[in-house]
């Protein structure tokens, strides 16, 4: 599996570990950047990451900021990207088995690295179990191209 990496100022301790962890279960993983700790804006990160993933078909996504909430809210306004915040391995196990989800997002500022292993091999073990959650993720997918929405 190919994925790609990208991450803000806040995310870029951590970014390196969580590279190392998907190469040693056998990825491919390329790294948008950032790569110093200068200031950045994560939603351009997030852009660079759901575009690589959306123009290469069979791809996921690794995002990291500080609480990870920045780059799951950028993430989410592609078409066709279903980004995941995910704080534990259950929440990483349930994104992939019911959400199928291609964006993984971590928050390096509240997860530490032994949690950070763990959901990276939830997620890595995880596959989307299709079934009546397909309907559901396509309900997903439907969303996003309705543009937005006014009350």
């Amino acid at each position: 599996m190919k994925y790609y990496i990208g991450a803000d100022h806040a995310g870029i301790e951590i970014k390196a570990y969580v590279k190392e962890l998907f190469e040693k279960l056998g990825h491919e993983v390329e790294d948008l950047g950032p790569y110093s700790k200068d200031r950045v804006d994560y939603p351009d990160f997030a852009q660079k990451v759901c575009e690589a993933v959306l123009k290469d078909d069979g791809s996921k996504g690794i995002l990291i900021c500080g609480t990870g909430l920045g780059m799951s809210m950028a993430a989410n306004k592609f078409d066709g990207i279903r980004a995941a915040l995910c704080h534990n391995e259950y929440s990483a196990a349930m994104a992939r088995e019911h959400n199928d989800a291609n964006i993984l997002c971590l928050g390096e500022r509240v997860s530490g690295a032994g949690m950070v292993e763990a959901i990276v091999k939830a997620w890595d073990s995880n596959q989307f179990a299709g079934g009546r959650h397909e309907g559901r993720v396509n309900k997903i997918n439907a969303l996003s191209k309705m543009g937005s929405c006014r009350v």
